[in-house]
């Protein structure tokens, strides 16, 4: 606006200088001395026409040239219009004011602290891409202005980390960070919304503690590997224990089946040598006659008495052996 005042003044000053001309006259006084006289008027002529080169500055103060991923709020003496102007050339008065919003996706770096549940101290660095809603850049600017992240975004950033973080452990935090961007990304999405700002993502790239905690986290971590190391050599122990048992049963298994089998072959031995021999007897039964009785008992007989004899079934008497009558007369 300045400089549309500057360039009317220097057109005006400019068309009105240049319109001077200057005649010389050569005159006598009264005493007869003889001198030049200047003689100023004003009147247009070409030069004048140079007066039209700071109106040309004021013609190219009405236009406006948005770049790309950039809207143009437009002000009239301090107050914002309803329009804003799109890439490429606009066309405006020359006393209105252009302001340039970038509605490119921006991102900004943040550094804070905060406290977890258990009242352990973070220190926390990340950062939010966001951009501007074009539509709402007029409105951004008139109730903003153009500092908006320093304005609305960054207080609302750190707010919603320290929310966030404090309803998790120090533990939880450093195992959950996906979801602690996540969760700050969703609090800033509905801060937003009401500014016209749309936030893409939010990103909590890392967290760091306390020396204290670093260390204890540290022996904690220690602790729970020697634990597993011992556990892991216990479950081995035990594996080999319980593979030389079953080892034992498997050996004790097969050697009682090995003497069930034995046993049970020389069974079957027995009792087919004792079918066989029955099956025997009975043939060598089935062949007998008295005759063949008789017969056998005078070839085996050995020419001695029997010292005993039945008597009919009813029982047993002894057989005496007395001499004969030739012993008695030899005695």
């Amino acid at each position: 606006m300045i400089w549309v005042v500057a360039a009317l003044v220097a057109a005006i000053i400019v068309f009105v200088i240049t319109g001077f001309t200057a005649t010389r006259k050569e005159v006598t006084d009264k005493l007869g001395n003889p001198r030049v006289v200047t003689t100023r008027k004003w009147k247009a002529n070409k030069k004048s026409f140079l007066a039209i080169l700071p109106l040309i500055l004021i013609v190219g103060g009405c236009v406006a040239t948005i770049p790309a991923g950039h809207t143009g709020v437009l002000v009239t003496f301090g107050r914002v219009e309803g329009k804003v102007l799109s890439e490429g050339v606009n066309f405006k008065m020359p006393y209105q004011q252009v302001i340039r919003m970038d509605n490119r996706v921006q991102k900004r770096n943040f550094e804070m602290e905060a406290f977890s549940s258990d009242i352990q101290q973070t220190s926390i660095s990340g950062s939010v891409n966001f951009t501007i809603d074009k539509n709402q850049s007029q409105f951004l600017y008139q109730n903003v202005g153009i500092n908006y992240f320093d304005t609305v975004i960054y207080p609302r950033v750190l707010e919603n980390v320290k929310l966030v973080f404090s309803a998790y452990s120090a533990e939880g935090l450093v195992e959950k960070r996906t979801i602690l961007s996540d969760s700050v990304e969703e609090y800033l999405i509905a801060d937003m919304q009401r500014y016209g700002i749309q936030i893409i993502e939010v990103n909590i790239e890392n967290i760091d503690f306390t020396d204290t905690f670093t260390d204890a986290v540290e022996a904690k971590q220690v602790a729970q590997q020697n634990k597993l190391t011992t556990q892991t050599e216990q479950e081995a122990a035990i594996i080999i224990a319980q593979a030389e048992a079953d080892k034992k049963v498997i050996a004790a298994t097969a050697e009682a089946e090995t003497a069930k089998i034995a046993a049970d072959a020389e069974a079957y031995a027995v009792k087919v040598k004792a079918e066989a021999e029955a099956e025997a007897n009975d043939e060598i039964a089935a062949s007998l006659t008295q005759e063949l009785i008789d017969y056998t008992k005078i070839i085996t007989w050995n020419g001695q008495l029997p010292q005993v004899q039945m008597n009919g079934g009813d029982g047993v008497y002894p057989v005496i052996d007395l001499p004969s009558a030739a012993d008695v007369n030899n005695d």
